[in-house]
């Protein structure tokens, strides 16, 4: 599943890019609040209970910090109009972000796999942890869950990227300390060594995670195509458009959670310039207003003509 896809709606309401970075910032501040305190309780009682899965999900707590700030950053850069050295607005502000999300969740899942690795070559040194820390790793399921919940149910109204991968970043946050808590409770039951593979699993959770994020919006920098619905879709609204015979050859490329549209329309060869033109004004109007379509760029093409754009060179 691509966490990070969000699915064409003609009918849902259009969200600027003021309404989607007020979103971002009011989601990303009940995050840093979550996670700040989430990170100390779980860091301190790991350290006092002797318990490395509950240090570990501590640190994943404290990465989604920095994680958090960088989607501030990014919502506040992203919603600039455009300008001459960016005519196609900031909207890839949020594919980088989403990049950066990535490389900071493999980072730090790499690193937890080290660290619990070390722990396991002499397990006769793991310690026994103490209760409370089955208590911590219990509270941070529910806070991650709830957060979670309620980050991508936002993310979804406003049609974020960027927000959607920050939600199941908080995601990933609550299976890690599930899985935390299952460990502890193996350890207090007489089996010590499953707290650092508790968190010898957080780690490959996380760096799992990392790498599609870092993946998807690599591919979206490299000018990915939408899904095929998708485009099914704007060619529908282009067809539906009067005046437009045919469609053929459509291009789309992401720009952050927008598209950016090519395509060849086919009008009557018979009609005059200025008449073609105005049908693909209507077209492209059409097709901004019914899609999450930053720009189309229409080619007028003579209906049940031969144009030179398909005609073969003489040899």
């Amino acid at each position: 599943m691509n966490h990070t896809d969000i699915k064409d709606d003609p009918e849902a309401a259009p969200h600027t890019l003021a309404e989607r970075s007020a979103a971002a910032s009011r989601t990303t501040w009940v995050s840093v609040v979550v996670n700040l305190c989430l990170s100390v309780t779980q860091i301190t009682v790991g350290i006092l209970s002797k318990s490395q899965g509950l240090i570990a999900d501590g640190v994943h707590s404290l990465s989604d910090l920095v994680a958090d700030f960088v989607v501030l950053f990014a919502s506040h850069h992203s919603k600039k109009d455009a300008d001459i050295d960016h005519p196609y607005g900031h909207q890839r502000f949020e594919t980088a972000a989403s990049l950066v999300l990535g490389v900071l969740l493999l980072a730090v899942g790499v690193g937890m796999l080290w660290s619990a690795f070390i722990k396991l070559q002499d397990p006769d040194t793991v310690p026994k942890v103490g209760i409370v820390a089955l208590w911590v790793a219990g509270g941070a399921l529910i806070a991650k869950e709830l957060l979670f919940r309620y980050m991508l149910a936002t993310a979804k109204r406003v049609k974020s990227s960027m927000l959607v991968a920050n939600a199941w970043h908080a995601r990933s946050d609550a299976a890690s300390s599930l899985v935390v808590g299952i460990g502890i409770i193996g350890n207090l039951a007489g089996y010590p060594i499953l707290d650092p593979i508790a968190a010898l699993i957080v780690g490959f959770m996380v760096a799992n995670m990392g790498w599609g994020f870092g993946w998807d919006a690599l591919h979206d920098l490299m000018d990915r195509a939408v899904d095929e619905q998708e485009v099914a879709a704007i060619r529908q609204t282009l067809l539906d458009t009067p005046g437009v015979k045919g469609v053929h050859d459509i291009r789309t490329r992401k720009m952050g959670d927008m598209i950016v549209v090519d395509a060849h329309i086919e009008v009557d060869a018979t009609i005059n310039v200025e008449a073609g033109h105005d049908i693909a004004v209507v077209a492209r109007a059409r097709v901004m207003q019914h899609h999450r379509v930053l720009d189309l760029m229409a080619h007028v093409d003579p209906w049940h003509r031969p144009d030179l754009d398909h005609t073969k060179p003489a040899a």
